[in-house]
């Protein structure tokens, strides 16, 4: 991925040397794809204690340290990485927004370390990358690359890039109202559905990552041979029966909030092939992939 050079976000802060309060060590401890069976297979296999994980879900953990003047411009070359590939979805779904007549309020991004107070509760580096609604902010202690590379075995600088894009895709879901409406519908339902609702709502997220690596790839040209396999790759690697099966050898579907390996590959690649998010109605029952 010929990513130096490029553009760099203005929407990113790196609070490392503020974030703190107790917070989890990171360099690829831990790993959270946000649903509370994923937060405790995480504990599983990186031997992170669950309850401070689940503290992000329920928005407990105590207090984390107050931040302090963030630094806007970081210069080790994973926070540029970071920086650049998130300045590229803003200028993809500017464009995109425009042309339907509306404009597009970018995210922020924040860089921390450990731990560090969000709108969602305190989150915690073994929650791996997240975007909270409530801030519409990502949040990515990169330390999480190391595990995604070393632990997950899924390299690669686009890999990197597709968790980016996942996470902003978040952020869309948030501006088109989808979000509040499935957080609306989860208080009815059993929580065998409310956990097929969140891995529609993540298999979504997939698809809007694989659409902005169309859209990226056709305004800058800037994938390498092997790339896309790479994000291929780390959808696989992420996916709920590969990850239960590597915690305890079993898979329970019921208990998916994320969507298996094939999943979410099926729906990275028909947004990549499509480049519309028309292409990503995972909520329509009919719908499959993978």
């Amino acid at each position: 991925m010929k990513w130096e050079g490029q553009r760099e976000s203005e929407n990113v802060e790196d609070v490392r040397g503020s974030s703190g309060g107790g917070g989890l060590p990171i360099g690829g401890r831990g790993l959270s794809l946000g649903g509370v069976v994923i937060a405790l297979l995480a504990s599983w296999i990186f031997g992170v204690n669950p309850l401070a994980v689940l503290g992000l879900l329920d928005g407990g953990g105590g207090p984390a340290q107050a931040p302090t003047p963030a630094q806007t411009h970081p210069q080790d070359p994973e926070a540029r990485f970071v920086s650049t590939v998130l300045a590229d979805t803003e200028d993809v779904w500017s464009a995109y927004f425009q042309r339907t007549g509306q404009a597009y309020p970018a995210p922020k991004l924040i860089i921390y370390r450990g731990r560090y107070p969000t709108a969602c509760g305190a989150g915690e580096a073994a929650m791996g990358p997240f975007y909270c609604p409530a801030d519409r902010k990502v949040y990515i202690d990169l330390g999480f690359y190391d595990t995604l590379r070393e632990r997950l075995g899924a390299p690669g600088d686009f890999a990197q890039a597709y968790v980016i894009a996942h996470e902003v895709g978040h952020h869309l879901q948030n501006l088109m109202g989808t979000t509040d409406k499935l957080d609306a519908a989860r208080g009815r339902v059993s929580q065998r559905e409310a956990n097929a609702m969140s891995v529609r709502l993540e298999l979504q997220a997939d698809c809007f990552a694989g659409v902005w690596a169309n859209l990226s790839q056709r305004g800058k040209g800037w994938l390498e041979q092997g790339d896309v396999e790479e994000a291929l790759n780390a959808a696989t690697q992420i996916g709920d029966d590969t990850l239960q099966k590597r915690a305890r050898g079993t898979v329970v579907p019921e208990s998916f909030t994320h969507g298996s390996s094939a999943q979410r590959v099926g729906w990275f690649k028909r947004g990549l092939e499509a480049g519309d998010l028309k292409a990503c109605d995972t909520f329509n029952k009919s719908s499959s992939a993978g």
